[in-house]
């Protein structure tokens, strides 16, 4: 991936008379592209009016997508895709223009990223360990490259945002049940401690900078109808850059959003 870009501007202080200008974005593991449609999904964006719309667990494949989903009223849409049919897979409805957009880091559609003039975002959907931790030593990997990549990108100073389903709750408060789940994966030592070590590189948590009561979750399991004795798991994030944290208005879950086993997440920023 080549982020160099010569027209890349990072506001400052000096920039206080520039017009501020309201950015919503907001995040969601919609648990496949076409369904989320079947579900309303054109009602949710048209009633909120994003401006940025990422997501994840797409399930589908760029040449297998019907024009009514590409066609989205005032959006573009990016996607990357898995090589296997019907499986993972990450999006960017946009109504902003990127000045670059790209992908990459494995062939299962994992990240797609967006440079825009004031930030790059990037949306990601994180491997899962698996059930008997099969996918674990992946899933490390993939963390270590990705944080490696974003550490670089700090060094030229710029403005980040990292979105999507991270599939790890960062401490006891993110799950209803944290005793019962501390050799599960998802909220293993070494999954977390690498929540910590993005935020120790230089991001903000940002549901937590307006949120720190517990119950919150953006995910609940189908199977034991979770979702209504709210026994969740808070597993989708938007880390923001300590850089940008001066421009951030709010960060929310709308936990009372259905569709998916997922909620959306939403940052609202000010630039």
């Amino acid at each position: 991936m080549n982020f160099n870009n010569s027209n890349h501007e990072d506001y400052t202080d000096s920039d206080k008379e520039r017009p501020r200008l309201y950015v919503p974005i907001v995040s969601w593991n919609v648990n496949g592209l076409r369904a989320i449609f079947r579900k309303g999904f054109d009602d949710f964006i048209s009633k909120n009016n994003f401006d940025i719309i990422c997501l994840q667990e797409t399930k589908i494949q760029e040449d297998k997508i019907p024009d009514e989903l590409k066609n989205v009223g005032g959006y573009d849409l990016y996607l990357s895709s898995a090589a296997r049919p019907g499986y993972s897979g990450v999006g960017i409805y946009s109504k902003i223009k990127p000045e670059e957009s790209g992908a990459g880091f494995d062939n299962e559609g994992r990240i797609i990223w967006h440079h825009y003039k004031d930030f790059i975002i990037f949306n990601t959907y994180m491997p899962n360990g698996g059930r008997e931790k099969k996918r674990l030593p992946y899933k490390l990997e993939f963390y270590d490259r990705f944080l490696l990549h974003i550490k670089n990108l700090l060094k030229e100073n710029r403005n980040i945002v990292i979105t999507g389903d991270i599939n790890t709750a960062h401490k006891p408060i993110d799950l209803a049940r944290p005793k019962q789940n501390e050799k599960n994966t998802g909220f293993l030592p070494e999954e977390r401690a690498w929540i910590d070590r993005l935020i120790s590189a230089g991001f903000i948590d940002a549901f937590r900078m307006f949120n720190n009561e517990p119950g919150n979750y953006t995910w609940w399991d189908y199977k034991t109808k979770s979702r209504e004795r709210n026994v969740g798991w808070r597993l989708d994030y938007f880390f923001v850059s300590k850089g940008l944290a001066k421009n951030i208005k709010n960060c929310r879950i709308m936990s009372d959003v259905m569709g998916s086993d997922h909620c959306p997440v939403v940052l609202e920023l000010s630039l």
